[in-house]
């Protein structure tokens, strides 16, 4: 009898056009859902037959609650290297592996440019009117050159972004609570003196950490305050790095110039979010790795980790 394995939220149903899953047909029934599944009973007894489980990054949580609840699970696979919402004690204790797949920092630099150039040159708005029959030209950009990048974290992503930065001929200044001056004149940019510095002297902020005890909640309504009106913000990073009730009020006041949000804390966003008609933003549904390269190294990785699994060679363990 072939094993049986779930791939979750595949929204564009793209998960078994992006790889080659011949190498396990023979063993391995693959069901994708193209859905999401919030609540933790529906989600156990959707997977209670299966074997195997594909989960994209940290949209769905496997807390012990919901590892218990699955008896026949054995393989749990990530994509990705790093993974907050898995209960690895609670996997190990019911037997579970948890392998994850490599994961490229591309696709979410390339969006962040998307959305601060959108936002730059009102490129949703301008495009509106002129399918809809508006005005012709009814805002006036801002320029990149010139004006200040501020940076929040300067690792593999924000140094990236950085340098996009300065072929824009911006000036680029970073801060985090572990950046140090080495470090930023290493990708040529400025170390900003403090979070305070950087929000009060920056025409576009980017958000660039990892999500920890010491960065959730780093902007809230104190520091979002200390940006100018002029200013945008823009966060493909983790949602709760961002107070989202602070941005929202922003926004409506109109004490910043605009937001360029790729993260929530719920994710579908639900359709009575206050995000969803804030005014001044332009919000992507979390589309920061989800681009073809990147599918087909998390799918592709997938298909290599139940191999090595049914072969009891186990890859790319997490834990």
């Amino acid at each position: 009898m072939r094993l049986r394995c779930a791939v979750l939220d595949d929204f564009q149903n793209a998960a078994q056009a992006s790889a080659d899953w011949s190498a396990v047909e023979d063993r391995v029934e693959v069901v994708a859902f193209p859905d999401h599944v919030t609540d933790e009973a529906l989600l156990a007894d959707r997977l209670a037959d299966f074997d195997i489980v594909v989960t994209l990054r940290e949209r769905v949580a496997f807390p012990a609650s919901l590892l218990d609840r699955l008896p026949r699970l054995k393989l749990l696979v990530a994509s990705g290297m790093r993974n907050s919402v898995i209960d690895f004690a609670a996997a190990e204790r019911n037997a579970v592996t948890v392998c994850g797949t490599a994961s490229s920092s591309t696709p979410p630099v390339e969006l962040t440019w998307a959305l601060l150039l959108g936002l730059a040159r009102r490129l949703v708005p301008e495009n509106n009117a002129l399918r809809d029959g508006g005005p012709w030209q009814s805002t006036v950009g801002a320029d990149l050159h010139g004006r200040r990048l501020g940076l929040l974290g300067l690792g593999k992503i924000g140094s990236r972004v950085a340098r996009v930065g300065l072929a824009f001929g911006m000036q680029v200044s970073a801060w985090s609570q572990n950046l140090s001056k080495e470090r930023a004149d290493e990708v040529g940019v400025e170390l900003a003196a403090s979070k305070e510095e950087l929000l009060r002297s920056s025409d576009f902020v980017s958000v660039h950490l990892a999500l920890s005890d010491r960065t959730r909640g780093l902007l809230g309504a104190d520091e979002l305050a200390l940006l100018k009106p002029s200013a945008y913000l823009v966060n493909t990073s983790r949602a709760a790095i961002v107070d989202q009730d602070a941005l929202c009020d922003a926004l409506h006041a109109g004490r910043i110039a605009g937001a360029g949000v790729d993260v929530f804390d719920v994710e579908p966003l639900p359709l009575d979010h206050p995000l969803r008609t804030a005014p001044r933003l332009l919000a992507t549904p979390h589309l920061g790795y989800v681009s073809q390269a990147n599918y087909a190294t998390y799918y592709g990785h997938a298909v290599e980790d139940i191999q090595a699994f049914l072969a009891g060679e186990p890859v790319r363990v997490l834990g």
